[in-house]
C-alpha cells in the first residue's frame, strides 16, 4: 500500500489528468454495430512533421483497468494534445466490464480482445475515408494502462496460438507501439493486485487465469519484431514499475530489446495529462517512432 504522502501524490495527479474537458472528435466511425464499436478521429492541427505531407497516425486505446466507468472521453484530451502535435489521432473504444452488483467487472471475455482486434483491422479503410490527412503507412499504436496492455497486445496477434480467433499471418504493419504505464505482464500484475486484481478478472478469474494467459498477456507473446518503448513513471503507485520492468526482461530473454523510459517523480496519469511535463516526453517517444 503506498503511503500518506504518495497516496495525496496520486489523487493529485489523477485529479489534474481528469480536470480537462472532453474534446470531441472531428469524426466518429464504427467498426461494428455495438454502440462501443467506435473509433474517434482527430486530424492533425499542426503540419504533418518533417517536409509537411501527410501526418503519422496515432492510435489510442484508453485505460480504466478495462471497467465499464471509463470509456474513451477521459483520454481525448490526450489525443487532442497529440493532434496538436502534428499526428492524424485515432482513439478507439472498446466493450468493457459489466456494472453488475459491486464494484465493476473488469473487461469481458472475449468480447474485449474481440474489439480490439476488429478496429484495428477496420482501421486502414475507415482512415482513408475519415482522416485523410493521415498517412497508415506510419502508424503508431499507444496506450495508457489497461490501454498499453491491449496496445502491446494488438502488436502481437501474430504470435497468439493457432487457435486463437485474433491471430493473423504476420505482423502489423506498426511503425512501433508506445505503451504508457502499461499491465504487461499479467502473473506479476495479479501478484500485486494491480488495480484490484483486474488482470484476473479480464481473463475470467482464477478459474481460467492461466488457460487464457497465452491468448491475452503479452509477457508471453514474444518477440514481436516491431519496435517497442514503454514509457513509465518511478512513482506509479497503479501500476507498479516491476510490471514494465518484467515484460523488458522478457523480451530480453527472448531476444528482443524493449525501450523502457522511466520518469523521475511522476506517477500514473501524468502521461497523459496534457498539462504534465511528462505527457510531452510521450509524445517525443512518439515521435521518434513514427517520423
Amino acid at each position: 500500500m503506498p503511503d500518506d504522502a504518495a497516496a495525496a501524490r496520486a489523487a493529485a495527479e489523477e485529479e489534474s489528468a481528469f480536470s480537462h474537458p472532453p474534446v470531441d472528435p472531428d469524426v466518429t466511425a464504427a467498426y461494428g454495430d455495438h454502440p462501443d464499436q467506435v473509433i474517434d478521429f482527430y486530424a492533425p492541427r499542426a503540419e504533418g512533421g518533417p517536409g509537411g505531407g501527410l501526418a503519422p497516425l496515432v492510435v489510442v486505446l484508453h485505460g480504466g483497468a478495462w471497467r465499464a466507468p471509463y470509456d474513451r472521453a477521459h483520454i481525448s484530451p490526450f489525443a487532442d494534445f497529440l493532434a496538436r502535435r502534428g499526428f492524424a489521432v485515432a482513439s478507439v473504444e472498446y466493450r468493457r466490464g459489466s456494472e453488475g452488483e459491486g464494484a465493476p467487472v473488469a473487461g469481458r471475455w472475449p468480447d474485449t480482445f474481440d474489439d480490439v482486434a476488429a478496429a484495428l483491422d477496420a482501421l486502414p479503410g475507415l482512415v482513408a475515408g475519415a482522416l485523410p490527412q493521415a498517412d497508415p503507412r506510419r502508424t503508431v499504436v499507444t496506450g495508457h494502462s489497461a490501454g498499453g496492455h491491449l496496445a502491446l497486445w494488438s502488436a502481437a496477434r501474430h504470435l497468439l496460438p493457432a487457435d486463437a480467433p485474433w491471430r493473423t499471418d504476420r505482423p502489423a504493419p506498426l511503425r512501433g507501439v508506445v505503451a504508457l504505464a502499461p499491465i504487461a505482464d499479467f502473473a506479476v500484475a495479479d501478484k500485486l493486485d494491480v488495480c484490484g486484481g483486474a488482470a484476473r478478472e479480464l481473463l475470467g478469474g482464477y478459474e481460467t487465469f492461466a488457460q487464457r494467459r497465452p491468448y491475452a498477456d503479452p509477457a508471453l507473446l514474444l518477440p514481436t519484431g516491431i519496435a517497442t518503448t514503454l514509457v513509465q513513471g518511478r512513482e506509479d503507485v497503479d501500476v507498479p514499475q516491476a510490471v514494465a520492468e518484467s515484460y523488458a526482461d522478457a523480451a530480453a530473454k527472448a531476444g528482443e530489446v524493449v525501450g523502457l523510459t522511466l520518469l523521475e517523480d511522476v506517477g500514473h496519469f501524468p502521461l497523459i495529462d496534457p498539462a504534465a511535463d511528462a505527457c510531452a516526453v510521450v509524445a517525443e517517444e512518439i515521435a521518434q517512432l513514427a517520423w
